[in-house]
C-alpha cells in the first residue's frame, strides 16, 4: 500500500514508547484507556458521551495533553470471522477525525468480544446495572488497549490474527 493510499490505521511509524490513548468507539459512548510510559500497562480513563463535535474534541485534546499520549489505539468492531462491517467503516473514519483533530498516528485493533469481557467482570464484581453502564465502556477499552500492547505483532490489521 502507498503512503497516499494509507489511513490512519496502518502500524507503520506507529510508537513503540510514550502513552498510547485506546478507544472502545461507540455511537452513543466511547471508551477510554491509557498506557504506561513503557507500553507495558493500560488502565481505564473514562467515558465520553458522543454529543457534539466540538466537545468531543475538547475532550480528546485534554487527554492527550494531560497524558502526553503519542498514538491512538482504536478498537475496530469486526465480526467473528475477522471481516469488517459498516461499524468498522464508521470506526475508521472516527479514526481519521480522531488524526485529523490530534495530529496522532491511529492504530485499529481487533475489539471482538471486549464489551462483553467487561460486562462479564463488572458482574462477576457484584456492580448494580447502573454502575456497570457507567463503567463498561472505559473498561472494555482498557481490555482491548492491553491485547494491542500483549500482541507479538502489533502491526497485523484486524482480521489477521
Amino acid at each position: 500500500m502507498s503512503d497516499e493510499q494509507e489511513d490512519a490505521g496502518t502500524a507503520t511509524d506507529f510508537p513503540t514508547e510514550g502513552r498510547l490513548l485506546g478507544i472502545d468507539y461507540g455511537t452513543k459512548r466511547v471508551g477510554l484507556a491509557v498506557t504506561d510510559w513503557e507500553q507495558s500497562m493500560a488502565v481505564p480513563l473514562s467515558t465520553i458521551q458522543r454529543s457534539h463535535e466540538r466537545t468531543e474534541t475538547r475532550e480528546y485534546r485534554t487527554a492527550v495533553d494531560d497524558y502526553s499520549i503519542k498514538g491512538l489505539v482504536l478498537g475496530l468492531p469486526v465480526h467473528i470471522s475477522g471481516n469488517e462491517s459498516g461499524k468498522s467503516q464508521e470506526a475508521r473514519r472516527y479514526g481519521n477525525w480522531l488524526a485529523d483533530i490530534t495530529g496522532l498516528p491511529v492504530t485499529y485493533w481487533d475489539e471482538r468480544f471486549t464489551s462483553a469481557i467487561a460486562e462479564e467482570h463488572l458482574l462477576a464484581a457484584g456492580l448494580t446495572s447502573k454502575k456497570r453502564k457507567q463503567r463498561i465502556d472505559k473498561l472494555a477499552a482498557q481490555i482491548m488497549l492491553q491485547s494491542f500492547l500483549d500482541a507479538k505483532d502489533r502491526e497485523k490489521e484486524p482480521g489477521e490474527y
